[in-house]
């Protein structure tokens, strides 16, 4: 069985990875090239993609006759595969989900934070040299504590982001969700999102990427915010309308916006690096060393399974 990696991954993965199987580790960090995965699929039984490898149905159908037969995602979300054309190809797709949970709901709320308190702002401020002192209207931001949160996507990290709210900030915690959710903390369903986002101070985005929630934030969902309202993101970056969002931002229909994923990433609008009133992170949603590791083990432990004959782990 010979396993391709399509980016370096931590060392502790790394070394299992050789350890266990015939692997190849791509250097580069950057997404694989159309050649690239088609090769991956003729020469390879078992890839490991990731965000950014657009294993679409016109790359299938450019391999008729597949040696690949798992794709073994390294992430949580899977939504640059072609999932039903990589099943007609006859290629099983599985996914890392529970690694991220955790470190991803803090990165919403390090956003929901940073845009309230207007934090990157003061940073930028301090570094710049130009800061002249405290004073009693200085910088004057958004409260959080006891405040109310929409969370579109009340999964796994939907739910960790609104105990983290609740529990921690002493805010109300409405949500939207495709079924109703037994919670561990008050929370009122709001299955109308233009309802929802008029009725919270916070909207949060928690919900996967795809073809069913592309542009699921558009114009009439921000024009339904409150003009104190703040977005945050760490769905995809899809999700949201962008261009619609830049105008709601510069128009002053809604406050701010706190971004750790974008439409078109890696490109980042001028117009929203431009704005005080959004904080900006590079996609750092599972960035730590442990959480990397373990969704590297978890994709690992996929592939030991399909090399086993045993029963996928994560099948999605």
């Amino acid at each position: 069985m010979k396993l391709l990696i399509a980016r370096p991954m931590t060392a502790a993965v790394e070394a299992r990875a050789r350890a266990e199987f015939d692997v190849e580790i791509r250097s580069s960090t950057l997404p694989m090239s159309p050649d690239e995965m088609r090769r991956a699929l003729a020469e390879f039984d078992v890839v490991v993609p990731t965000l950014g490898d657009q294993f679409s149905a016109t790359i299938f159908s450019e391999v008729p006759q597949p040696r690949c037969k798992l794709l073994a995602n390294f992430g949580v979300g899977y939504n640059h595969i072609d999932v039903a054309a990589a099943q007609t190809a006859g290629i099983h797709v599985t996914n890392t989900p529970g690694a991220v949970t955790d470190a991803t709901a803090d990165i919403a709320m390090i956003l929901l934070l940073s845009t309230a308190r207007r934090a990157g702002e003061g940073e930028r401020l301090v570094r710049s040299g130009n800061w002249q002192g405290w004073h009693p209207t200085q910088m004057l931001g958004h409260h959080v504590t006891g405040k109310r949160v929409g969370v579109v996507g009340m999964g796994r990290i939907g739910q960790a982001i609104a105990w983290r709210c609740h529990f921690g900030f002493g805010m109300d915690v409405a949500y939207q969700s495709r079924t109703p959710k037994e919670v561990e903390f008050p929370a009122e369903n709001i299955p109308d999102l233009k309802e929802l986002a008029a009725a919270v101070d916070f909207l949060v985005l928690a919900v996967p990427g795809g073809a069913q929630t592309r542009h699921l934030i558009n114009a009439p969902v921000l024009e339904a915010m409150k003009p104190t309202g703040i977005l945050i993101n760490i769905a995809r970056g899809e999700v949201v309308d962008e261009s619609s969002l830049i105008a709601a931002l510069q128009s002053g229909q809604i406050a701010g916006a706190g971004l750790d994923v974008y439409e078109f990433e890696p490109t980042v609008p001028q117009a929203l690096r431009d704005m005080e009133n959004v904080t900006i992170l590079p996609h750092l949603g599972t960035a730590t060393e442990e959480v990397r590791t373990d969704m590297g083990h978890i994709a690992l432990d996929n592939v030991a399974a399909f090399v086993a004959g045993r029963s996928l782990p994560n099948p999605v």
